[in-house]
């Protein structure tokens, strides 16, 4: 299934097959795609996120860490009405709701997913989430 969703940051395509998103963006099935997780305590049983960034992470709002692992997570803020949908499944992957390298159009995101999921505000693209890069010596700033 493909969901289709206003996210904490944007409207995004969610799925549990990473493969499912990479056909309907039209984009790289190689290319690897983030998975949002409804808390921390999730994102423990997925990675192991270095001692000194650990308070970052916690304090961090709409944000992207690719681990040094190769996986790259966003924690859903629990305040956000996103958060409540994430809750059900725990963990789904998830990426912007528009072709790769185009903005967003509401039919195609329509007609690509299996299951819409309207809100009372309708669709917003805002900005997308900062993402950054970790190991256990640095942090880099990717977008």
């Amino acid at each position: 299934m493909v969901y289709l969703a206003q996210t904490d940051t944007t409207v995004g395509f969610l799925s549990f097959c990473d493969k499912k998103l990479a056909k309907v963006k039209g984009r790289d099935p190689k290319q690897k795609t983030l998975k949002v997780v409804d808390s921390f305590n999730t994102l423990k049983e997925k990675v192991r996120v270095p001692n000194r960034y650990k308070k970052r992470l916690r304090r961090s709002k709409k944000t992207t860490y690719i681990y040094p692992n190769g996986l790259s997570f966003r924690v859903v803020d629990p305040n956000s009405d996103h958060h409540s949908f994430v809750k059900k499944f725990g963990t789904l992957f998830s990426t912007s709701a528009n072709r790769t390298k185009k903005d967003f159009e509401e039919d195609f995101a329509v007609k690509n997913s299996d299951i819409v999921l309207y809100t009372k505000d309708g669709f917003n693209q805002n900005r997308s989430s900062t993402i950054y890069k970790i190991n256990n010596k640095k942090i880099i700033r990717l977008r």
